[in-house]
């Protein structure tokens, strides 16, 4: 059964207990029932579902409240749920998220505790090189070459690719439109390749959707498994490293050492706080810190030549000898 079949048989069964009210008599006195652990979960799902919550986070918090469940957690004891985190080897990442959940999970059921504190820890990326990108690009299949290439041009999430509706794509201007954010992210237009456009107008159109209906989950294991296939035919273990995500990064990277423009970053990812961007600059210097920037440098007589060099991309430096400077990274 694939992740979209699991979650919708998880949603099924959850709207079957939402309004479901099982009676009880206990000394005389009528309560309601206890539910098991189980229903409560699947409660929670339901309820995450009318609050519009992504599939993707309801697939992930199901499975984290089932987690602690395998593991030995009683959900209804929350010291319990305390007690197996700490026996958990997973990383202090996972067990902030696991938090997260459990504490989203109490609200909902109208109770609370007192969190053990984990603290997020920020990892660097992996930024692959190029021809390593360009070798899961050629290598993998038709569809998910597609797929890829557009995260490599564009540096969406793979969500947002997998929303993309072939209204989106603008064959003329060379454009693709970001009409579905995720993350809060801000809706946005990116310029690509001719070939990237080839590639894309030559896929099959069996939906409304550029990429198939299969969910990014679906999408995700397929990506795996060729990308063991390609790892091994290359004996390149880094390619093991290169997730959906790393092309994302690697974009971001790449255009801020080309262009030096933090908000012109920010912009092509769609972060609306430029705090998500700033990394970059870091990331971009670490790998580039032995290349020597160099530029274009043009001077301007008057009003109209500075006019014409803004237009083409020129940006000001400083005045000498009456003269404007202006240059362009090459």
């Amino acid at each position: 059964m694939n992740s979209g079949c699991q979650l919708s048989a998880i949603l099924k069964e959850a709207k079957k207990l939402d309004s479901a009210t099982e009676i009880k008599t206990v000394t005389g006195e009528s309560k309601k029932a206890v539910q098991d652990v189980k229903g409560k979960i699947l409660e929670f799902a339901w309820h995450l579902k009318k609050q519009n919550s992504s599939d993707a986070t309801i697939r992930t918090f199901t499975c984290l409240l089932n987690k602690l469940v395998t593991n030995g957690a009683d959900l209804h004891e929350p010291e319990s749920v305390k007690e197996v985190l700490s026996k958990l080897t997973v990383s202090q990442n996972s067990k902030a998220l696991i938090v997260a959940t459990y504490t989203s999970f109490l609200k909902f059921h109208n109770r609370s505790w007192i969190p053990p504190k984990y603290k997020r820890q920020d990892k660097i990326p992996f930024i692959p090189q190029e021809s390593e990108i360009d070798s899961l690009i050629s290598g993998c299949s038709r569809r998910l070459s597609a797929l890829l290439l557009m995260l490599k041009e564009t540096g969406m999430r793979i969500g947002e690719a997998c929303r993309l509706k072939w209204t989106d794509i603008n064959a003329e201007n060379n454009t693709v439109a970001v009409n579905e954010p995720e993350k809060g992210s801000n809706p946005r237009i990116v310029r690509v390749s001719a070939r990237l456009i080839r590639v894309i107008e030559a896929l099959p159109k069996k939906s409304d959707k550029v990429f198939g209906k299969s969910n990014k989950t679906d999408k995700s294991h397929s990506y795996q498994r060729q990308r063991i296939w390609l790892s091994n035919k290359l004996s390149n273990p880094r390619l093991q490293k290169i997730t959906f995500h790393t092309f994302r990064h690697w974009k971001a990277t790449m255009e801020y050492h080309k262009t030096k423009d933090i908000i012109h970053v920010q912009r092509l990812l769609g972060h609306r706080n430029i705090q998500n961007t700033l990394r970059y600059i870091n990331m971009e210097q670490a790998i580039f810190k032995d290349s020597v920037d160099q530029f274009h440098v043009k001077v301007a007589d008057s009003l109209d030549d500075a006019c014409r060099l803004l237009e083409v991309g020129y940006e000001y430096v400083t005045d000498m000898d009456g003269k404007k400077l202006f240059r362009k990274r090459k």
